[in-house]
């Protein structure tokens, strides 16, 4: 219980606390909106966040791309058994909450507050948050068999190894923080990928510092477009919009203004009244994973072609 000295967010997080502990908001129900939250306490938009900002970090409530804040359901809140601890459900419920709320949302108190336990006791499997987010990866990766047939043409095996992996990564768009180019973890299931990966790039016939670096392009393709998964949810959840009424809003004015139109021709041969794309463009990032895959497999298949013509020259 807040004291009446607390900061008023402190003293609206601890209303909200109770309210959620005496069920008067059950799982699964909406938590009041910021803005139903200021009006309730009489307080400003950034005091009203900050309070609800405590109750995500307490893992009491979760955001969820397109639906917005609710309720967390909490392991054992219904009267029954609570699950035993074990380290594979402290990571799932990890996941869960990288997977609905973000990655920020990720900390060892909401985990421990979504088992039904206290903070500590998450040591027992895991050192620090640190090592739960190496888990949470590897875990992911390990999920799938990364499968291939060395009998079959390399860019057969190439296109279904990244196809794999780019279903993982769009599934937890979180994923790619886990692994930034410059400093990727050496996870036991990451390395099993990259070495199937290299096994069929290595039949390109490239020199292999070439195929290893064309390893590395196409993981930088699929983590970077997959981020924007991420990047959109959380913007929709924000703001109420999707990404095409955002970008309609932004745009549509800049369309129908003849200076800006006159000043930029090769954006007005497509998107002007009679441009090629005059009706728009629809981002659509699973078409953009194909059209990139298949570019960088091209060039390959070009390359490989051309230091084989030089090799024979030799």
């Amino acid at each position: 219980m807040a004291e009446p000295n607390e900061p008023p967010y402190v003293r609206i997080a601890a209303e909200l606390s109770r309210r959620i502990a005496d069920r008067e908001l059950a799982p699964g129900d909406k938590v009041p909106s910021t803005r139903q939250v200021a009006r309730e306490f009489g307080v400003a938009l950034a005091t009203a966040m900050k309070a609800l900002d405590v109750l995500r970090a307490e893992g009491l409530v979760i955001t969820r791309p397109r639906s917005g804040t609710v309720v967390a359901r909490r392991r054992g809140a219904d009267g029954g058994a609570t699950a035993e601890l074990t380290r594979e459900r402290l990571l799932a419920e990890a996941i869960e909450i990288a997977d609905g709320e973000g990655f920020e949302a990720v900390s060892m108190r909401a985990v421990a507050s979504r088992c039904g336990v206290a903070p500590m006791s998450l040591y027992r499997f895991v050192e620090d948050k640190d090592e739960l987010v190496s888990a949470m990866a590897d875990t992911i990766y390990g999920s799938s068999a990364f499968d291939r047939d060395p009998a079959a043409p390399w860019r057969s095996q190439v296109e279904s190894l990244s196809r794999e992996l780019w279903r993982l990564h769009r599934a937890h768009p979180w994923l790619g923080r886990t692994q930034p180019l410059t400093r990727p973890l050496p996870l036991p299931n990451i390395i099993r990928l990259g070495d199937r990966l290299l096994g069929a790039l290595e039949a390109t016939g490239l020199p292999p510092h070439l195929y290893f670096e064309l390893h590395i392009l196409l993981f930088s393709h699929i983590l970077g477009l997959a981020a924007n998964f991420e990047a959109d949810h959380a913007a929709a959840s924000e703001t109420g919009l999707s990404s095409e009424e955002w970008t309609d809003l932004q745009y549509q004015p800049l369309i129908g203004d003849a200076a800006f139109m006159s000043a930029h021709p090769h954006f007005t041969k497509l998107f002007g009244r009679l441009g090629s794309l005059e009706d728009g463009y629809d981002l659509d990032l699973d078409g953009l994973f194909e059209l990139g895959m298949g570019l960088l497999l091209d060039g390959a298949e070009a390359l490989a072609a051309r230091v084989a013509a030089g090799r024979a020259d030799a």
